[in-house]
C-alpha cells in the first residue's frame, strides 16, 4: 500500500461536529498526526457551546475546510455537507468525540488502496480493545445490524459503526437524505444495492457515557429501524 505525499490527498476526513468544545482540538491533533495524506473537512452543525467560534478561528488553515451550518440539523446533514466538499480518493467519517482512533486509518483504507474494496467498515465487534459500557446499546447495535443484514444480504458485524471508508466517486454518486443517525443504515443499504465490494476490519473503540456527551438515543434506534425497512426493503 502506498501512502506517499505524491498521491495527496489520499483521504478526505469528514468530521461532523455538534457541541464538542472539550474534544475538538484533541481530535484535530489526532487526525493530523495520522500518517495518511489528507484533507480535513469540519462541519459544525449549529453548536452553541463555543465549538463554532473555535472552528471559525481555524478557518483558512492549510488542509482544513470549515463549514458552519446556520442551525442544528443532525449528524447526517453534516456528513452530507462534508461529502459534497470532498476531493480525496477515499472519504472517511470521523466523529469528533474521541471514540474512534485516527491512527487506524491505514488499516481502514488498505483494502481500497489495494483495489480489493470499494468500501470498508471498521467493526467495533471483531476482537479489538473496546471500553466496556452499556449492555442495551450493544444489544441494540447487534439487532440493527442483523436486521440490516436481512434487508441487504450482507454479513456485517457492525452496521452502525461511524468508521465507514468509501471511494469518493462512489459515495458522491449516492443521493443521501437522512438528517440524523439514520444515515448509517441508509448508506449501508445504498452501498449494498450498488454492488459495492465491502470489507470489514477490526478497530478499537473508546465509547463515552451520556455524562461525557454521548448523543444517540432510543429514538434514533427506532428511526434506524424505519431506515432499514425504507432503504433496504422498500427500495430494492
Amino acid at each position: 500500500m502506498s501512502l506517499s505525499a505524491a498521491d495527496a490527498p489520499v483521504l478526505s476526513v469528514v468530521i461532523p461536529v455538534f457541541n464538542e468544545i472539550a474534544t475538538i482540538d484533541e481530535i484535530l491533533l489526532r487526525v493530523r498526526a495520522s500518517p495518511v495524506p489528507k484533507e480535513i473537512i469540519l462541519v459544525d452543525d449549529g453548536s452553541s457551546d463555543g465549538t463554532r467560534d473555535r472552528l471559525a478561528e481555524l478557518e483558512g488553515e492549510r488542509g482544513l475546510t470549515v463549514i458552519l451550518h446556520p442551525e442544528n440539523r443532525g449528524k447526517g446533514a453534516a456528513v452530507r455537507t462534508g461529502i459534497r466538499e470532498a476531493s480525496g480518493r477515499i472519504v472517511v467519517i470521523q466523529d469528533a468525540d474521541l471514540e474512534y482512533d485516527p491512527t487506524e486509518y491505514p488499516r481502514l483504507i488498505e483494502p481500497i488502496l489495494e483495489g480489493r474494496a470499494d468500501a470498508v467498515f471498521g467493526s467495533r465487534f471483531k476482537g479489538e480493545s473496546a471500553r466496556v459500557l452499556y449492555y442495551w446499546h450493544r444489544l441494540g447495535n447487534g439487532l440493527l445490524t442483523v436486521l440490516s443484514n436481512f434487508a441487504t444480504d450482507l454479513n456485517l458485524t457492525d452496521m452502525e459503526t461511524c468508521y465507514k471508508a468509501v471511494r469518493r466517486e462512489l459515495i458522491q454518486s449516492f443521493e443521501l437524505t437522512q438528517e440524523r443517525f439514520g444515515i448509517e443504515p441508509e448508506l449501508t443499504a445504498k452501498l449494498a444495492r450498488s454492488g459495492a465490494r465491502i470489507y470489514e476490519v477490526p478497530i478499537s473503540y473508546s465509547g463515552r457515557t451520556y455524562a461525557e456527551g454521548k448523543k444517540i438515543g432510543w429514538r434514533d434506534g427506532l428511526k434506524a429501524l424505519w431506515c432499514i425497512w425504507k432503504y433496504g426493503v422498500l427500495r430494492r
